[in-house]
C-alpha cells in the first residue's frame, strides 16, 4: 500500500503517469508496504498468458529475493524511477522516506532496488553518472541504499507512520534496533534475485 497523501498525475507522453505528495512527507516515514492486497505471482505464470498482458504485468511489477513477482494493488505500481530517489526499500518488505517530500513532489524509487529483468535505460540526470538500471545494481549499491535507510530510520519514532501497521510483527524488533542503535540487522542485499542460483 502507497502512502496515503499521494495522488496519481500525468507527467508526460514520455515518462506517462507518476505518483505525487499531497501533504508534506517527513525523512523517515514508511511511504510502501506489501500488503495482503498485492498480487504476489509465480513467474509459471506468465507462461500462461498472451504477450501483451505479460508486458503490462511486468512493466508494473518487481521481483523479490524468490524470484516473485509483486504487483501493487494500488497506485504504488506507477511510482517512477530516479538515481536520486526520494524513497528506498528495506529488507522488511516497506520502503521509507530517505529525505524529506514535499506537497507536488513525485516519489521516486531508484529500480536498481527491484531485481529488474533486463537492463533499463533511463532518463538523463543532472550529476549522476549512472544512465541505466541493470538486474544486479544489488550487488554494487547495497552499502550505499542501507547508509540512505539508516540515516532515515533514525526518524522513524518522530514522524506519523499511518502504514506501520503493515508491517509483519518479525520485523518491528529489526527496525526498532536500527532506528535506535544506527545499525541494520538485514541489508536491502538480502532481497536479490539470484537468477543463477535459480536456474
Amino acid at each position: 500500500m502507497i502512502y496515503p497523501h499521494t495522488e496519481l498525475r500525468y507527467i508526460n507522453d514520455q515518462i506517462g503517469f507518476g505518483v505525487f505528495a499531497t501533504k508534506f512527507i517527513p525523512k523517515g516515514t514508511i511511504t510502501w508496504a506489501l500488503d495482503g492486497l498485492d498480487h504476489i505471482l509465480e513467474p509459471a505464470y506468465f507462461d500462461t498468458l498472451d504477450k501483451y498482458s505479460s508486458e503490462i504485468l511486468k512493466k508494473y511489477s518487481f521481483r523479490n529475493q524468490e524470484g516473485k513477482y509483486i504487483l501493487c494493488w494500488d497506485i504504488g505500481r506507477y511510482v517512477n524511477h530516479s538515481f536520486q530517489a526520494n524513497c528506498m526499500g528495506t529488507a522488511y518488505e516497506f520502503e521509507v522516506a530517505v529525505r524529506d517530500i514535499y506537497p507536488g513532489e513525485q516519489l521516486t524509487d531508484d529500480y536498481g532496488t527491484l531485481n529488474m529483468d533486463e537492463p533499463f535505460e533511463c532518463i538523463p540526470e543532472e550529476g549522476m553518472k549512472r544512465r541505466t538500471v541493470y538486474p544486479d545494481d544489488l550487488l554494487y549499491y547495497y552499502e550505499e541504499w542501507d547508509q540512505q535507510v539508516i540515516e532515515a530510520l533514525k526518524n522513524f519514532y518522530d514522524v506519523e507512520q499511518p502504514l506501520i501497521h503493515l508491517i509483519r510483527p518479525e520485523f518491528m524488533e529489526k527496525i526498532r534496533f536500527a532506528a535506535t542503535e544506527h545499525t541494520l540487522p538485514d541489508s536491502i542485499k538480502n532481497t536479490y534475485y539470484d537468477r543463477h542460483e535459480h536456474k
